[in-house]
């Protein structure tokens, strides 16, 4: 199942990145959890509001594996207006929960350690086989 969660969560970054958000809602449960720093939402209308307002790129880095539960450290971008360059990017962490191949929860973190440490993963749970 390892491959398959690691798998869920690349596509779900490629439609988050490509603002594809119709394959983005397929790979989400109709009960989503999206939180962060500015609060928390549920389900499949808050992620598209979510994800069609975010102006933000996240490229996966680290991965971290447990029993469903997948951290990825990540390089985020914001970029407010389309016709603006992007700003700096910054170094964010996000945790993913995947169950049957969809996502069920995803919480962002502004540093990979407070990621791990709200998950209980730990750096045994480095993925170094993909």
């Amino acid at each position: 199942m390892r491959i398959s969660e690691i798998a869920t969560v690349l596509a779900w970054h490629d439609a988050f990145n490509d603002s594809d958000i119709e394959t983005l809602l397929a790979l989400s449960s109709d009960d989503i959890e999206i939180g962060g720093a500015e609060g928390a939402a549920q389900g499949l209308a808050a992620l598209r509001e979510w994800a069609g307002s975010a102006g933000l790129t996240l490229v996966p880095g680290r991965m971290f594996v447990h029993d469903g539960v997948v951290v990825v450290e990540e390089r985020a971008t914001v970029n407010p207006d389309e016709a603006v360059e992007a700003v700096e990017a910054t170094n964010v962490a996000t945790a993913f929960r995947v169950v049957h191949d969809q996502v069920t929860a995803v919480f962002q973190h502004d540093t990979l350690a407070s990621a791990l440490e709200a998950t209980d993963l730990t750096e045994k749970d480095l993925v170094t086989d993909i």
